[in-house]
């Protein structure tokens, strides 16, 4: 192996952990309140963010709007996010994440299970990673007490 080759995978490695840092900045900021300054600094200019069920938003400043009325609607979350397949191509990668959550809606005060992919492209900037696209594909939305076989409160395809 040249050094050239070795000094590419070490660097693809770097990236990808990178990645893993910008996704748990991400649900960490979801999980202290939906901080929509720290979450839209997450994010490249012209970014995408799709919730599907939740809505879409294009642009910084658009998904900083968004993120800022999130934590009206759900008191409290925490994100797991699992599974992740990265891959980096020079200054652009994808992801697919795939999220268990717990959360609890405002409106009856109801605890909700939660369950969902995330496919992702990523854009190195200056100052690092940012996301470039982030669709998230619900699989479902469901009261504790009554479980997703009971009652899916949401299923996309």
């Amino acid at each position: 192996m040249d050094t050239g080759d070795l000094e590419r995978r070490v660097r693809v490695l770097e990236d990808v952990e990178a990645i893993k840092r910008l996704k748990h900045r991400y649900a960490d900021a979801c999980d202290r309140g939906y901080d929509a300054d720290t979450l839209a600094s997450l994010f490249a200019e012209d970014a995408v963010w799709d919730g599907g069920l939740f809505g879409r938003y294009e642009g910084r400043e658009t998904i900083r709007a968004f993120f800022r009325g999130v934590s009206s609607e759900i008191v409290f979350a925490m994100h797991y996010m699992m599974n992740p397949i990265i891959d980096v191509d020079d200054d652009r990668a994808t992801g697919t994440w795939y999220l268990f959550q717990t959360c609890t809606f405002a409106e009856g005060n109801t605890p909700v299970w939660g369950a969902a992919r995330y496919d992702e492209e990523y854009v190195r900037e200056a100052d690092g990673w940012k996301f470039q696209n982030l669709r998230l594909i619900s699989s479902f939305w469901t009261p504790f007490e009554e479980g997703w076989v009971k009652r899916p409160l949401v299923q996309e395809a």
